[in-house]
């Protein structure tokens, strides 16, 4: 673990489940660089501890995440190309292997919206709001939006969003698939674990991590050459324990023990 501040990202453990909470909760939990550097570090150690078999993000007070800190971007006129570069690449929460899942419980705006949308699945309080916020900040869509948001609202939601960064809110957001599942506001957090906590108990981490993979080679290829990648994963898997493990624990009608992910750095393919 590096030297980030350790209040920035509280980290909790729920059995299999890895509950990070950004907090801030007087700024929104607005971001900034040394909570970016935490949060990052968090999920890098997540990935290769075998014990978490999911992450739940989720944010402190009202907010998840207001987006960037406007206060610290007030001079952001004299930055150079050195100043915007960072350790890790911007878009690492979609990178993960493992489930990535949002408890949305306020607004997520701008960078924080970005952020809703790198995780694999969302679930949203009454109370959560939406905006994109970037063009009446002066700025563009940045951190890949422009590439995700189509593909969950389509296109034309997208350039609505985009364009006007109205506030969407969430019956609204649920309606056009911003956020898979609305639940009460207090309840978030815990619908977004039992839901984690379901996919660790049930779900092959191998198989997962596999299909994330699928879902984003295959976002802008050909049917054709979907089924051809399927066909030669498939008979990756059907030499696999987990196959063996899955058939045999449903014929036991017992829960499946699968094996943990081996970690990045051990070079063992998933």
């Amino acid at each position: 673990m590096t030297g980030e501040p350790a209040d920035l990202v509280l980290a909790e453990r729920r059995g299999p489940v890895l509950v990070l909470t950004f907090n801030r909760p007087g700024k929104l939990n607005a971001w900034t660089d040394d909570l970016e550097d935490r949060y990052f570090t968090l999920l890098v150690d997540a990935e290769d501890d075998p014990d978490v078999r999911a992450i739940v993000v989720t944010g402190a007070g009202r907010g998840f995440c207001a987006g960037a800190d406007l206060g610290r971007l007030q001079t952001v006129g004299d930055v150079s190309d050195a100043d915007l570069l960072r350790p890790r690449p911007r878009d690492l929460p979609a990178t993960l292997r493992k489930p990535l899942v949002g408890a949305i419980n306020g607004v997520a705006a701008g960078l924080g919206m970005v952020e809703a949308l790198y995780c694999d699945v969302r679930f949203a309080s009454a109370s959560a709001r939406f905006t994109t916020a970037f063009a009446k900040r002066g700025l563009i869509a940045e951190y890949g939006i422009s590439w995700l948001l189509p593909r969950l609202v389509g296109r034309s939601r997208a350039t609505d969003l985009l364009l006007s960064s109205r506030m969407v809110d969430a019956e609204e957001a649920l309606r056009i698939g911003l956020v898979d599942h609305l639940v009460p506001d207090g309840a978030v957090v815990d619908a977004a674990v039992a839901y984690a906590a379901d996919l660790a108990a049930h779900c092959s981490p191998t198989s997962m991590a596999v299909i994330k993979t699928q879902l984003q080679n295959d976002a802008d290829g050909t049917y054709a050459d979907s089924v051809a990648r399927a066909e030669g994963l498939m008979l990756q898997a059907f030499r696999g324990a987990d196959l063996v493990e899955g058939v045999q624990s449903h014929l036991d009608k017992r829960t499946p023990v699968f094996p943990s992910l081996p970690v990045r750095s051990s070079h063992v393919p998933v």
